[in-house]
């Protein structure tokens, strides 16, 4: 029986930065960055090295995420005056960067290295691929998608979510696109298309390590993603060309997502590979690995 190949060697998918972003600096815990026109700095346990840069070029931040006792909690502490929200935009997809209660700006730059995958894939296979993206948040990826000629359905938990990738969806001039923005629990969603017939040529994952779906259903990524999985494999068209899988945890590798993947993918064959995605700093060779990914693709 056919199964995927597993590939040998893991993949580090390096984004360096680009007119509306930059890693400046990393060090000390903490990273320093660019997001369109405004400078922050965040928390970052993994930047165990001393900064590369000088104090006086830290001060220059316009905001600063005091952490809490808690994990990703915290306040955003405004240095200077700056809007809750502001335009930046890669490769002419535009959106918006915010100040969030969870650290985050609601965009993850480092996901750019799967935009560039994404979009390269859907336009060399062709316009009005069908695609689903689970927990799709603020919809950078579906942007991307349907601006490479993909027809999207967009999936979150989350209400505040799926009005921001509206709003994203508005300022990058695809309001009109081929965009079915949905606010549900991604296994309901699953599930209720399996029992409708619902086929996709692509699915996108982008699952939390914990969290609570809007009718209070509890999401655990290692107790509850194989079962996830299985579910989209069974969505898959015949002539289906990919799965991208991503999570943030420190108690996972993209070893294991390459592990699972195949095994649910089984007869399908094809090819998985897998890795880290890193960010780049600005200036130097150092880097700060983010997430983990495992990708399946039928050819």
């Amino acid at each position: 029986m056919a199964r995927p190949a597993i590939a040998s060697d893991p993949l580090v998918m390096r984004t360096t930065g680009w007119s509306d972003y930059a890693l400046i600096d990393s060090g000390g815990g903490r990273k320093l960055e660019r997001y369109g026109h405004v400078t922050i700095i965040r928390p970052e346990p993994q930047c165990l090295w001393s900064p590369g840069l000088a104090d006086s070029v830290w001060a220059t931040a316009d905001a600063v995420f005091d952490p809490s006792d808690e994990e990703d909690s915290g306040h955003w502490r405004r240095v200077r005056p700056i809007d809750d929200a502001w335009p930046m935009a890669w490769k002419g997809v535009a959106f918006h960067a915010r100040l969030t209660a969870f650290r985050h700006l609601a965009v993850f730059p480092e996901q750019a290295a799967n935009w560039t995958w994404l979009a390269d894939r859907l336009k060399s296979a062709g316009q009005g691929l069908r695609v689903l993206n689970l927990f799709g948040y603020t919809g950078v990826a579906s942007l991307v998608a349907a601006a490479a000629g993909a027809s999207v359905t967009h999936v979150d938990a989350s209400k505040k979510a799926v009005a921001w990738g509206k709003d994203n969806a508005a300022l990058a001039g695809l309001a009109d696109a081929p965009i079915r923005w949905i606010c549900e629990d991604a296994r309901k969603w699953v599930t209720r298309e399996q029992k409708r017939g619902a086929r996709y040529d692509a699915i996108i994952l982008d699952p939390p390590k914990y969290g609570r779906g809007p009718g209070g259903q509890v999401w655990r990524l290692h107790a509850d993603l194989p079962d996830l999985l299985k579910g989209c494999v069974e969505l898959l068209s015949f002539e289906a060309s990919f799965i991208l899988l991503n999570a943030y945890s420190e108690r996972i590798s993209g070893l294991a997502l390459a592990g699972v993947m195949g095994d649910v993918v089984g007869a399908r064959g094809g090819t998985v590979d897998w890795g880290e995605l890193a960010l780049m700093e600005e200036a130097g060779m150092r880097g700060v690995g983010l997430s983990f990914f495992a990708r399946w693709s039928a050819a």
